[in-house]
């Protein structure tokens, strides 16, 4: 089935910036150039909270984990959290000297990345409302930046055409993907933490594995992209663009499945929901939309389960070896050749994929053993070094 469009929600004044679902789908948050944030219900005839609060363009809004607060940026340089009930009460956090563009909590809900126009990225506790530091590298607007799945890293995209990897805990940048020919708009953790997902001005979304730091597959559409969302099981990536079109990405396959047509006028952002069966797009048009994902229902069930075996869409049986976990993904196997016995021969394509994956872990081995023995290579250096110091020092001592 096609994604179909569920829901149209109308009440912002001026062009949508940002969407996030809740955890548990019943409500939905908005941000807007009208400066309002807005909590939209998904149960029918509930009404829609509109918050006022902060005094200029909501850039970025984003509930916490467990869905009690809602985090928001704005063009006048604060942070806001607030708590999505009828009074709609909030807190501003300052620090940030510029427009803030983006807001993303960690997973456990403990800590809040902020991203600026100031070329800073901030990270902040959530409960103490006290800022922690900043990550300063880029020489441009930061647009995005994003927590990894487990934390421990944070990705950021800027207006200096580069996507820059960070170590939360040393506060380091441990790399930067420089091969943007525009500049990135957004950035998003692949919910595995393996790679990233990167939308640019220079039409393209492209995917980076951030254990080997290379390009695994790239996109080339024909408008700026503004915003993308992975799908919670990984297997696909929504994308919104400046020619009003949402698009569907199969990675697993490497190609655009569905080309969505909603908005008038540019479309600004993309979400799913937490468990992938809902996504939510705004656009220039001042309008909310929720599309039901439909696209996915067979294989994201069999990928949850992970069951050995399984029927695929065509009915045709299908080699199910928990293709997440392989990241080896087993194409439906072809019509059976009547001259060979069908079993032998699904045995002998898992046996392919199996072998095919293994050679894909030597490969992943070999590169980080590399990367081990450089390591190695310069902590021997430096101790060499040391212990020449250590020797002068002590000849200078008896002379």
């Amino acid at each position: 089935d096609d994604p179909s469009l569920e829901k149209h929600f109308k009440g912002h004044r001026d062009a949508v910036t940002s969407v996030d679902f809740s955890l548990n789908k019943k409500q939905l948050a908005s941000g807007s150039m009208d400066s309002c944030l807005m909590i939209w219900s998904m149960r029918p005839q509930m009404r829609a909270y509109r918050f006022v609060g902060h005094k200029d363009a909501v850039m970025c809004v984003q509930f916490s984990p467990s869905g009690h607060l809602v985090a928001s940026g704005s063009r006048d340089k604060t942070v806001r959290l607030w708590v999505p009930s009828v009074k709609g009460e909030s807190t501003a956090f300052k620090a940030h000297t510029g427009t803030v563009r983006s807001v993303h909590f960690s997973s456990d809900g403990q800590s809040l990345v902020t991203a600026s126009d100031d070329k800073t990225i901030k990270v902040w506790t959530v409960h103490r409302q006290k800022f922690l530091f900043s990550l300063s590298q880029h020489i441009n607007w930061v647009r995005c930046a994003k927590f990894s799945p487990d934390g421990r890293l944070i990705v950021s995209a800027s207006d200096d055409k580069t996507v820059k990897l960070w170590d939360k805990t040393s506060r380091e940048c441990i790399h930067s993907f420089c091969e943007h020919g525009g500049f990135v708009n957004h950035v998003d953790f692949h919910p595995s933490g393996t790679c990233i997902a990167a939308a640019g001005t220079d039409n393209t979304v492209k995917v980076w594995d951030v254990r080997m730091n290379r390009l695994l597959q790239h996109y080339q559409g024909n408008a700026v992209v503004n915003s993308l969302s992975f799908h919670p099981s990984g297997n696909y990536l929504v994308t919104a663009s400046n020619d009003s079109t949402l698009k569907i990405l199969d990675l697993l396959e490497g190609r655009l499945l569905y080309t969505l047509h909603g908005h008038q006028g540019p479309a600004t952002c993309v979400a799913f929901s937490r468990n992938g069966d809902f996504f939510a797009s705004g656009g220039s048009d001042e309008q909310v939309m929720v599309w039901k994902t439909n696209f996915d229902a067979a294989d994201y069930d069999n990928v949850l389960k992970t069951q050995k075996s399984g029927t695929s869409v065509d009915g045709t049986h299908h080699s199910q070896q928990s293709e997440m976990e392989c990241g080896v993904h087993l194409k439906k196997t072809k019509p059976q050749d009547p001259g060979r016995n069908h079993y032998h021969q699904q045995e002998e394509e898992t046996i392919a994929n199996t072998l095919e994956h293994i050679v894909g872990q030597l490969d992943v081995l070999t590169q980080t053993v590399s990367i081990l023995e450089q390591r190695l290579t310069l902590t021997e250096d430096k101790l060499k070094e040391c212990l020449e110091n250590q020797q002068k020092i002590i000849q200078n001592k008896v002379n």
